[in-house]
């Protein structure tokens, strides 16, 4: 190895349906409570940490409009203060955020279509909200990824994708250490972006729970015949599961885990060191060319390569079909709508709601949680497909 040094990029992804937290926190407060203290865990961890911690966060829209939200906001006011949240997330050093879809789909299970507005509002919102952030990298929902994203993510300023490494091939020759462990380029027609490579069973240990001794030493011996730096790349969801939700000091991820490694590394006793991906790039470069199969992260009982999670069963087949009808129909009138010129502020206000009632069903908890969830696909596309009859009325 050229260095002993090896980096590692943690990702931690925090998302809640809409409506989710506000159910929680009226008929499940505990549930809720565990969510809310998690996610306050995160800047009150790193507080303290601006030399050597080093976290990207990603928020779907969905979380921030709840947080943002002034009666949820009084509501949640006896476990977090959510405008502190916020604010410490959008503004400590040892964070950078990512951006994401709005409505948290699965992209490639969505028609494209839709694909610009969940990523421009979401943007939209990160720039209200987080006005001075600059936000380079990608979290794709569900790590949900198709080569025919590329060039809208290029339009939308991105410079990097987070990928999981069950579906990254290589286009330039080279081992199985440098496809994972090295930012690659991956092209589609003219456009092209930097690819990261989540480690899967790496990250299956950072969301499961593992020793911090246990886990150094994993690395150890995949990175040990790297002939360079390599760039360790861990990814899981930071609200959910006992690991992240235990409030018992000493229990949880932050005090069990990130602590201990940060004190090893402020002593010099650890060769894992937490760095931005935006950093290593700019020391390390990029290595090589690689292709991207369509696919998500593993849900743990399904590999994420074919989906399986959001569209096995024959429900969620019709609801995603029923989606693309509707989508189809909402653009095709929102075109109208603009060939036209049309300024009737009813019309407008209609078609605006089928649009966003449409991009919201498309939420990928809709499909993850099968047929017990699919019907709230269906609730927001009756609604869409209502403001279309009546905006129908208005082109007449």
């Amino acid at each position: 190895m050229t260095d002993n040094t090896l980096y590692h990029a943690l990702v931690l992804n925090l998302h809640q349906p809409a409506g989710n937290l506000e159910h929680l926190l009226a008929y499940n407060e505990p549930e809720a409570r565990d969510i809310l203290l998690a996610m306050e865990r995160i800047p009150r961890t790193l507080r303290n940490e601006q030399e050597f911690g080093r976290l990207h966060l990603s928020l779907s829209g969905t979380l921030l409009e709840t947080l943002n939200h002034p009666e949820f906001q009084n509501r949640a006011s006896g476990i977090v203060d959510c405008d502190a949240l916020l604010d410490q997330l959008g503004s400590q050093q040892a964070i950078e955020l990512l951006g994401t879809g709005y409505y948290y789909p699965v992209l490639p299970l969505v028609p494209p279509a839709d694909w610009e507005a969940h990523l421009e509002r979401w943007q939209r919102c990160a720039r209200r909200l987080f006005p001075n952030s600059g936000i380079e990298g990608f979290w794709p929902p569900e790590m949900g990824f198709c080569m025919e994203m590329i060039p809208l993510l290029r339009r939308c300023g991105y410079t990097f994708v987070l990928v999981d490494s069950e579906h990254v091939q290589p286009v330039t020759p080279m081992g199985w250490e440098a496809l994972r462990y090295r930012p690659h380029v991956a092209r589609f027609g003219d456009d092209e972006i930097v690819v990261i490579v989540r480690d899967r069973e790496l990250s299956s240990l950072q969301a499961n729970g593992t020793d911090l001794d246990g886990f150094l030493r994993e690395i150890q011996a995949r990175t040990q015949d790297c002939d360079f730096t390599p760039l360790v790349t861990t990814c899981s969801d930071g609200e959910n599961g006992d690991w992240f939700r235990n409030a018992t000091p000493g229990g949880n991820f932050w005090d069990a885990f990130y602590q201990p490694l940060l004190n090893q590394v402020r002593a010099g006793a650890s060769m894992l060191r937490p760095v931005f991906i935006r950093d290593y790039i700019e020391q390390f470069g990029v290595f090589g060319e690689v292709t991207v199969g369509s696919g998500a992260w593993n849900t743990g009982w399904n590999d994420g390569r074919d989906f399986m999670q959001w569209a096995g069963t024959q429900a969620q087949k019709n609801a995603l079909t029923r989606l693309d009808e509707v989508s189809q129909a909402v653009q095709a009138a929102l075109q109208d709508a603009t060939s036209i010129g049309s300024r009737n502020p009813e019309l407008l206000n209609l078609l605006e709601e089928a649009h966003w009632r449409v991009l919201r069903s498309e939420t990928s908890c809709n499909f993850f949680w099968g047929d017990a969830w699919v019907m709230r696909c269906h609730a927001d596309l009756d609604q869409a497909c209502e403001c279309l009859e009546r905006a129908n009325a208005c082109f007449a």
